[in-house]
């Protein structure tokens, strides 16, 4: 029998939203986790995390950390991943070369690192007094910041912990240099992790992603296509309505022991489960926004809109707020109403209660 959307659907929910586990092996199952600073109501690593991890807490993932073999590092976008696995983009080299000025620099601040074990960028900033330099955002901001993020992006340095959000670093590691024959290896590896978080993936969506890859690896960038191609060799692979799917060749998207639970869930936007834009629209049939950088009147959804997840449907958006310690819910649907059924009532209740308690909230 054909392959149908409905089973595609059903596979992308149920093998992403699996049964919660402990935090390590959540992470080590999706493989990465996206980051993001903003709290609406809580930072995207902990709403990602909540529906996958038995009994999370908000901020769980940042106190534990400095415990748990995982690294802060961009990937195809910034986040959290297994250390075994970041090792693969590494030794990493920047796209843009710096001068021997700055290398100096750079070295310079590493010792200082190095001998007090871990510091927070007041204490570098403080010591070296590099001063004020217009970051990306047109803003002012101290360049030891700027250097420091360098430097973690070279492997440099790695993140220790953070204060208040603020990253506190500590020396890395040098990274032991790659040899030719092992390029097409990490790079098969790291294009299986990008397939192993958000397959089933539309062909052009998983062109994309490789894409982004060459940001985490640049040194390799120019040998992302080829890895590409190797992968649509070894993948699963199936035309939809009219689009080709690529899914792990060890997994039958057509199983039937993928069976979303009778659950209500509300997604952070960066969820694996509703990251790919394009792969939503088709999936569920309407366009998801992020708004949180439109201006608010632009807005259609809402500055951090939540997408709601009923059984395998996406059935609309929620924007949460904690007001006076009482968690408050404006929920919308793509309907214009809520299902009619009591199972979703019930449902959509027993959510909430769990983000209260993720929350540490009241109703």
């Amino acid at each position: 029998m054909p392959l149908t959307l409905d089973q595609l659907r059903r596979y992308a929910v149920a093998r992403s939203l699996f049964k919660p586990t402990t935090l390590l092996r959540a992470i080590g199952k999706l493989g990465f986790v996206q980051a993001d600073p903003i709290r609406a109501p809580a930072r995207a690593q902990d709403l990602t995390l909540r529906h996958r991890v038995a009994g999370y807490r908000a901020g769980e993932l940042e106190r534990r950390y400095p415990r748990l073999p995982l690294e802060e590092d961009f990937f195809v976008n910034y986040g959290f991943l297994p250390r075994e696995r970041q090792a693969l983009m590494h030794p990493r080299q920047a796209r843009v070369a710096w001068t021997p000025a700055r290398w100096k620099q750079a070295h310079a601040v590493r010792g200082f690192i190095a001998e007090r074990g871990v510091a927070h960028p007041r204490e570098v900033d403080a010591h070296f007094a590099h001063g004020k330099t217009t970051n990306w955002f047109g803003g002012s901001s101290n360049a030891s910041t700027q250097l420091l993020d360098g430097m973690h992006y070279r492997g440099l340095l790695r993140v220790a912990r953070r204060e208040g959000g603020t990253r506190v670093y500590a020396v890395r590691e040098d990274a032991t240099p790659v040899g030719e024959q092992e390029i097409e290896g990490r790079l098969d590896a790291l294009v299986d992790l990008i397939v192993g978080k958000y397959a089933p993936l539309p062909a052009a969506s998983l062109a994309q992603l490789v894409g982004y890859l060459g940001n985490g690896v640049p040194q390799w960038k120019d040998a992302c296509r080829p890895a590409l191609q190797r992968a649509r060799q070894r993948l699963h692979c199936a035309r939809v309505d009219g689009v080709d799917w690529l899914w792990p060749a060890d997994e039958r998207a057509d199983s039937r022991r993928w069976k979303p639970a009778e659950q209500v869930r509300l997604l952070t936007p960066f969820d694996p489960v509703v990251w790919d834009r394009r792969r939503f629209e088709l999936l569920w049939g309407w366009s998801y926004r992020f708004e949180a950088y439109t201006p608010a009147a632009k807005r259609r959804l809402g500055y951090y809109a939540l997408p709601l997840l009923w059984r395998e449907h996406v059935i609309g958006w929620g924007n949460l707020s904690v007001k006076d310690g009482v968690l408050d819910a404006q929920l919308r649907y793509v309907a214009g109403r809520p299902p009619k059924e009591a199972a979703f009532r019930i449902a959509l209740e027993e959510e909430l209660e769990r983000m209260r308690v993720f929350l540490g909230v009241e109703g």
